[in-house]
């Protein structure tokens, strides 16, 4: 069964456990790969390049840049970070496809480009979808957050912050899922690839 290639951005407040969903849907998706951003930081601990991320200098950076090479690009703390076209077109050119985890800035920045500027027939456009991952609640939220004992009391109060700005702007996704039951959310995030895809 021929299935179209998708393009799928996912977004999140930090610890709706999207990257738990996202590391089950490559596992069960062979076809799904993951895109790899680009950052002019230096790898911390045991990050590798090609994995977690391209790093690249800043002179690589701006020539992409000039080259219009990215989807989307940000400054943040004094290194740039970026989504790279070309990549993401080549696994949806062999009929596979990308999945992008990004904020809800990037995530923006990406709906405007390949809605805006790339025709329907575009790969990146036909197979476009983006998808919001909810927390139940705010107060579920601080519940998971503090449960994680990872994080300071100002990180959390920060983290759940920014959490009520991202909220406010998951009506502007295609598509949302709430995260009260891990497996529940994740069924519904593979209905949504099924139909979109053609498999269902």
């Amino acid at each position: 069964m021929e299935t179209k290639p998708l393009f799928i951005v996912m977004s999140a407040p930090s610890g709706c456990g999207k990257s738990t969903l996202i590391d089950m849907l490559l596992q069960e998706y062979p076809d799904l790969e993951y895109s790899i951003s680009c950052t002019t930081r230096a790898p911390r601990g045991h990050e590798e390049d090609g994995v977690d991320y391209h790093f690249l200098t800043v002179e690589r950076f701006r020539e992409l840049l000039a080259e219009n090479a990215f989807l989307e690009y940000a400054e943040v703390h004094g290194n740039y970070y970026g989504t790279l076209r070309g990549p993401i077109e080549d696994v949806l050119r062999v009929g596979h496809s990308m999945i992008l985890d990004i904020d809800v800035v990037g995530a923006a920045k990406v709906r405007h480009f390949v809605m805006c500027h790339l025709p329907p027939e575009d790969p990146l456009r036909a197979g476009y979808m983006d998808v919001f991952v909810n927390p139940p609640s705010l107060d579920e939220l601080r519940r998971r957050l503090e449960g994680r004992g990872t994080d300071a009391p100002d990180v959390i109060e920060r983290r759940l912050a920014n959490a009520e700005g991202e909220m406010a702007r998951a009506g502007e996704y295609m598509f949302q899922v709430v995260n009260d039951d891990l497996h529940m959310a994740y069924r519904r995030l593979c209905d949504l690839i099924d139909v979109r895809s053609g498999r269902m």
